[in-house]
């Protein structure tokens, strides 16, 4: 079992920086791989960004590739993404999501992952 919970989420001006956190309990937290999703006002939620459970392979989506970084620390239970030069597109509820069974390779299928945050919002104004 694992539970998730987002941080970081906040109003910023186009072209600044944000950076989230999703803090996990449960024992195997460093076993499963992990992924942000973003949905904005209207539209279905979409994949963002994904690592693999030992933090050596990341995945990006083609709208952010370049200018966010997923990355995990197993030690403290925590994954971030780093999202840098932001977009008024960029704005989002932003989701952690745990992956359905350990291990495994990266994904951006939502249907790959079971275990979802509450969600953090990302407002980028222009």
């Amino acid at each position: 079992q694992v539970q998730l919970v987002e941080s970081g989420g906040g109003l910023v001006q186009a072209g600044g920086s944000l950076r989230l956190s999703c803090a996990a309990s449960g024992r195997t937290f460093s076993t499963y791989g992990m992924g942000w999703f973003r949905q904005a006002p209207g539209k279905e939620r979409e994949f963002v960004a994904a690592i693999r459970w030992g933090g050596g392979s990341t995945y990006y989506a083609d709208s952010v590739k370049g200018r966010f970084t997923i990355s995990r620390d197993n030690a403290k239970g925590t994954i971030y993404l780093q999202m840098d030069s932001l977009k008024p597109e960029d704005t989002a509820v932003y989701y952690c999501a745990a992956k359905r069974a350990p291990y495994g390779n990266t994904s951006f299928r939502e249907t790959d992952y079971y275990y979802w945050g509450q969600g953090t919002q990302v407002t980028v104004s222009s």
